[in-house]
């Protein structure tokens, strides 16, 4: 299993188990994690599952897919420089640990 801390907008923090290959969003929704919708469902057609990479985990979470900082500029509010769709995340190994932080709302 991988963990995934998530930390609310007002501070909360909820850590979960995740599995190797799924993306954050899908752990997140399996988890019941609010603050992450995922609306179409992983096909990167909304923002919906927008969330901050932890600066610490920012490097080893990837770079942005192509596409993704298009789908964030366009759909996404309050982006930073670690801002990632969740759905184009993908758990591994070496993310167990992982902190992405969730904006105040989602659009």
């Amino acid at each position: 299993m991988v963990k995934v801390t998530f930390i609310h907008s007002d501070g909360r923090e909820e850590t979960v188990d995740g599995r190797v290959g799924d993306s954050v969003m899908a752990t997140a929704l399996a988890n019941d994690v609010e603050g992450i919708v995922g609306e179409c469902g992983g096909s990167m057609m909304c923002a919906t599952c927008h969330c901050y990479v932890d600066d610490g985990w920012s490097e080893r979470s990837g770079d942005r897919m192509d596409g993704e900082e298009d789908m964030l500029d366009c759909a996404a509010s309050e982006l930073r420089p670690t801002s990632r769709l969740s759905c184009q995340i993908k758990l591994s190994e070496g993310l167990s640990g992982l902190v992405v932080y969730l904006p105040e709302a989602q659009l």
